[in-house]
């Protein structure tokens, strides 16, 4: 048995630390506009061309269980790189389309043999089962006969993620030599773990001359005529595996054709789940299609069920706090990824102590991670526990779901694992015995912060002191309170009256308690934390927002929370700051002090809307919607800087944003339940909008498939000046609505 006091770091040693394992801002990420894909385990990061180069800092590439397959990719026609027309993703995210055409040709007197714009090029990509398929249509506009030569260069350096990420390495695995055949080209490493990872290319149809770094085509292209080539790039964890995948299907132009179905399937399989939402403003639209998209394409299949996927290219994994927040917003119009979230976090919470996973019995996950440094513990994120709220959040879900769904039978299954997290937070998450649930980490090498902002300078006193540990979050509290209740709900249906009464008890004892101790006279609303010695960090801060959020402020304490939230030093017309301006450490192109984060504010709209500020809910929904209008393909990133509004000018990128990412593509389906009100009443059959409100650019939202278990029904919310009129369009079942004004 291990105690988990004198054990822990206390956090003294963050003034010295620094950041751990941070995504260095060397160049801007956002700058250079990527094309992303993903499918399951797979992504990729490619430039508008399509190409990915393998320049220092780059972050392009083809990645696979966080190692890059593929670092280097570029097409030239006759020695020159093309010139971009346009190239976008699909709106569904199933295909990457990049158009490009020939620059003009000198020969080598200077004389000029073909105009610009005659040969046109059509890239077509996409990601399934490991592989990245591409189509290439070349085809010649000009009116005689042209010959041209196209290349296709590309390496892999089967760098880790964490390399790519800029952690330095002492020492590597070896490459083994490429294995080259008349069509194909292997590469492979064996990585220090001693596992073979290899790249598969192969091309259709056979290059005229083929190498270790290069395919080389000779086209003989009529006037008006396409040639058509097909690429294969196919990743493999272990010896042969890509190689074996290939021969299943040695055809290259038929396994693109049969990928490109399979992935559409499975794309539309995801779509046809959940609510469909449709409005007055194509704009927004637009938006909520491509982040409904994102969402889609982010959701990987488990043996549990669908588990969104982080983010990409940092976090394209299993995280248990982003999942199980992602699933929260997603509740009303999918409840099938909390499900999943709650049953695949199930079976990974943790049964043993293991300090250098800063794991302990009950604790539900926070990372993994499958490539080589992970494998070897160069980073502590093999399967890492290091999150202080992924517990109480799956507590907090678990009872959401129940309400949502009436799903007692999932529940009841998990409820060992439910006792387990309830255990975990009596014997583990209070490591002090004041009530309060706080972290410090077991391992020096494990993430010195454990909330939900855990950048090493993120939490600190109001003279801009960092905090020592162990730490008690505002938003903490708040989750254990929301967790505490709804597993007490559960454990009511499931027969178990002490235990929920108990939880019911201990539920409000915490809110009394956390009433006292965080909300601040002075500062006009909660403190961000307790520190070690149980000193409050007096600094306005989102995080107190959350407290609305989960249930846990009194009534009386929301209107001055909200005013701190929604005032000119909180609120910067795009969105509440991470941390308001003119406290110290202020920094509005920080990652978590002063930036903008749309999940953050998709929770605390959520919990305007449930203390009946509708209205400030509704400015928080227009401000986040007009910054996706700004951003490339109206996707909302990770994060962007804080700066202050200006009129005619669009919000600042952070530089090295995750993009999409799935709590920040899920928000505005949050910020649309926010400001309709929109709850459910399975007892009696009902949905509810309670005091729905439409912002001044949304005059009419229609919803279609509103499933109440096997049933559904379409409702339309129209705005009637200061109010909405909630109507039936469509009922499969004896399922009403309730409206209250």
């Amino acid at each position: 048995m291990h105690r988990t006091g004198a054990a822990l770091d206390s956090g003294a040693d963050v003034e010295q630390a620094g950041p751990q394992f941070v995504v260095p801002a060397n160049a801007s990420y956002q700058e250079k506009r990527p094309r992303t894909l993903k499918h399951d385990d797979t992504f990729a990061v490619f430039d508008h061309y399509g190409d990915a180069f393998s320049a220092a800092g780059s972050v392009e590439g083809l990645f696979r269980r966080d190692t890059r397959h593929l670092s280097h990719l570029l097409l030239t026609i006759d020695g020159a790189r093309p010139i971009l027309l346009s190239s976008t993703i699909r709106d569904d995210n199933a295909t990457l389309t990049c158009d490009l055409t020939n620059p003009d040709f000198h020969d080598r007197d200077g004389r000029q043999y073909l105009d610009h714009d005659m040969i046109h090029i059509r890239r077509s990509r996409f990601l399934h089962d490991g592989a990245c398929y591409e189509r290439l249509v070349v085809r010649n506009y000009d009116v005689v006969p042209r010959r041209v030569g196209l290349d296709l260069s590309f390496g892999a350096d089967f760098a880790d993620l964490f390399e790519v990420r800029g952690t330095r390495r002492e020492r590597r695995g070896s490459s083994h030599p490429p294995q080259v055949t008349e069509n194909t080209v292997g590469l492979s490493y064996t990585g220090l773990d001693f596992r073979v990872r290899e790249t598969l290319l192969r091309f259709a149809p056979v290059p005229n001359s083929l190498t270790a770094d290069r395919a080389h085509f000779v086209l003989e292209l009529a006037p008006g005529i396409a040639h058509i080539l097909h690429v294969e790039i196919r990743c493999g964890v272990g010896a042969g595996d890509a190689a074996a995948a290939a021969a299943r299907e040695p055809d290259v132009e038929r396994a693109f054709a049969v990928a490109l179905r399979a992935s559409r399937q499975a794309l539309r399989r995801h779509a046809a789940r959940g609510a469909k939402v449709a409005t007055s403003n194509q704009l927004f639209d637009e938006g909520l299609r491509r982040a409904v998209s994102d969402l889609h394409v982010l959701i990987t299949d488990t043996p549990q069920g669908p588990y969104p996927y982080a983010g990409i290219p940092w976090f394209s994994t299993v995280f248990g706090r982003d999942a199980l927040i992602t699933a929260y917003e997603t509740l009303w119009f999918d409840p099938a990824i909390a499900r999943g979230v709650l049953c695949h976090l199930a079976a990974e919470q943790a049964v043993d102590f293991d300090a250098a996973a800063d794991a302990e019995p009950g604790k539900i996950l926070h990372e993994v991670r499958y490539g080589e440094m992970a494998e070897l513990g160069e980073v502590p994120f093999r399967r890492y526990y290091g999150s202080i709220d992924s517990t109480p959040l799956f507590l907090m879900l678990a009872g959401a779901y129940l309400e949502r769904t009436d799903d007692l039978a999932t529940l009841a299954a998990l409820w060992p694992n439910i006792e387990a997290a309830i255990a975990w937070i009596d014997r583990y998450g209070d490591r002090d015995g004041d009530g309060f649930v706080e972290y410090g980490r077991h391992n020096s090498e494990g993430l010195i912060n454990q909330g939900w902002k855990d950048s090493a300078d993120s939490i600190f006193h109001a003279d801009g002191r960092l905090a020592t540990g162990p730490i008690a979050l505002v938003e903490v509290q708040a989750y254990v309170y929301a967790g505490w209740l709804g597993a007490a709900q559960i454990a009511a249906r499931l027969a178990r009256p002490e235990l929920a009464l108990d939880l019911q008890r201990r539920a409000e004892d915490l809110r009394r308690r956390f009433d006292e101790a965080f909300f601040d006279e002075d500062l006009g609303t909660y403190v961000l934390a307790l520190d070690g010695d149980k000193r409050p960090c007096r600094v306005r801060t989102s995080n107190a927002g959350h407290a609305l959020f989960a249930g846990i402020a009194y009534p009386e304490r929301a209107p001055a929370v909200v005013a701190s939230l929604m005032g000119v030093a909180g609120f910067s017309g795009w969105g509440v700051r991470t941390v308001a301006a003119g406290e110290p450490r202020f920094n509005p192109m920080s990652y978590h002090d002063g930036s903008v984060w749309p999940h953050d504010n998709a929770l605390i709209a959520l919990g305007l809307s449930a203390y009946g500020f509708r209205r400030e809910a509704s400015r928080i929904f227009e401000g986040l919607f007009t910054a996706s209008v700004y951003f490339d393909l109206r996707r909302l990133p990770e994060l962007f800087c804080g700066l202050a509004r200006q009129r005619s000018q669009g919000p600042t990128a952070y530089p090295v944003a995750c993009a999409p990412q799935a709590w920040a593509a899920a928000a505005p389906l949050a910020l649309l339940q926010a400001t309709l009100g929109l709850g459910f009443d399975l007892r009696n059959r009902r949905i509810c909008f309670d005091r729905p409100h439409l912002p001044p650019w949304l005059d009419e939202v229609s919803i279609a498939g509103l499933a109440v278990g096997d049933e559904s029904i379409d409702v339309a919310i129209r705005r009637v000046g200061d109010e909405a009129a909630v109507s039936v369009t469509r009922r499969d079942g004896p399922i009403g609505i309730q409206v209250t004004s």
